[in-house]
């Protein structure tokens, strides 16, 4: 009996061994497993890196060039805000709900669209059909068309477009200058939404202008073509501004601004070709070598950014990929604009602690100096 006993134990012993050997086994092979589904997943997003040229700048010393790419990211279902293509048709199609235009005329113009021509010429060309003969007539229905294409832009705008304009909201509140070819308002209307009132400029008031390019209207947006809700402002030729570009103190100041600050061009596919921003910024620039601008675009297209990098970088202007989607602006420029924000207030504390202990004497000040100079000399 009391063998029989042990060779009863001795199984159950061997039997739970093998369970434990079973179950080990099986263990290690979901653990094989899950390792396997891990490296077959898509593996996390890894961000762009800031450019260190860019990173270290502060807001005051940047001027944010805006372009169509920015208001069709916020605004995706208006068409007219998308490109010169988009908005001309809009304004045919509000022309024709008005009854403004005979059927040849805009057999005539839907067929310039059609072939590609210049579009600024098919954009002149209309609004002079919808304008007065006469300059000094102030009723146009060209304003009408206007207002019915961006009708209610502010309904229209979506989160990813709004989480684009906090950044750049961010960095006019911290010194950064504003400009843009768009005719929308967009950047205005989502400051007045976070409590920031946020002015409009165009280049038939030389004044305003002027103290723009002074940095005494850092919360205005100068619109170089012109805004909708001011239709007698807006501009497509080089003659439509003569005021400005004949008055040489406000040239001057204007340049000045490409010549000292680094722009940064956003959603701006062409504006450097565009002739209003030539005439402004680019013809006068004597030493480009001297320039550092950048611009941020989507690098879908290997060829293509490759050759827009290298074509850009002749003239001054360093290209930077934000991603491979639009959806990855938003988050990238955040990135930057908190960067750029940060770095310029510690330059702001610096300098407050530096000077906290009151005005500087004659004795102080050349004491001061000295310092600095140690600074920089490494003592």
């Amino acid at each position: 009996a009391a063998v029989a006993e042990l060779f009863v134990c001795g199984r159950r012993a061997l039997g739970g061994r093998r369970k434990i050997r079973i179950l080990r086994s099986w263990m290690a092979s979901l653990q094989r497993q899950d390792s396997s589904a891990r490296d077959d997943a898509p593996s996390a997003k890894k961000c762009r890196k800031l450019l260190p040229s860019l990173k270290t700048k502060k807001p005051q010393d940047l001027v944010l060039v805006i372009g169509t790419g920015v208001s069709a990211a916020v605004a995706p279902q208006v068409p007219a805000l998308k490109s010169w293509k988009g908005l001309i048709q809009a304004l045919l199609d509000a022309a024709n709900d008005f009854d403004l235009l005979e059927e040849e005329e805009n057999k005539r113009f839907q067929k310039s669209l059609r072939e590609d021509k210049n579009l600024v010429h098919v954009a002149h060309d209309l609004i002079q059909k919808l304008s007065p003969r006469t300059s000094n007539v102030r009723s146009t229905f060209f304003k009408d068309c206007l207002y019915e294409v961006f009708d209610d832009l502010e309904s229209k705008m979506d989160d990813v477009g709004k989480h684009l304009l906090q950044s750049v909201l961010k960095l006019m509140e911290n010194g950064t200058l504003v400009l843009t070819t768009n005719f929308d308002n967009l950047v205005e209307i989502y400051g007045a939404h976070q409590g920031t009132q946020l002015e409009s400029l165009d280049l038939t008031d030389e004044k305003k202008v002027l103290e723009w390019a002074q940095e005494k209207r850092r919360l205005s947006v100068l619109h170089i073509h012109g805004v909708y809700t001011n239709p007698s402002g807006i501009v497509l030729h080089p003659l439509g501004y003569q005021n400005v570009l004949r008055n040489t103190e406000v040239m001057r100041e204007i340049q000045k601004l490409y010549e000292n600050k680094a722009f940064v061009f956003l959603g701006c596919g062409r504006t450097v070709e565009d002739t209003t921003f030539q005439s402004l910024f680019l013809e006068a620039v004597r030493n480009k070598s001297d320039l550092e601008h950048f611009m941020l675009v989507r690098r879908d297209d290997v060829d293509e950014f490759k050759k827009l990098r290298e074509n850009m970088l002749d003239k001054g202007i360093k290209v930077i990929s934000y991603g491979d989607n639009y959806y990855d602006l938003p988050e990238y420029l955040e990135r930057l604009t908190n960067t750029i924000c940060s770095l310029g207030r510690q330059g702001e504390s610096n300098v407050d602690n530096r000077y906290k202990n009151g005005p500087l004497t004659a004795n102080s000040q050349g004491q001061r100096m000295e310092t600095d100079e140690a600074i920089k000399l490494g003592r």
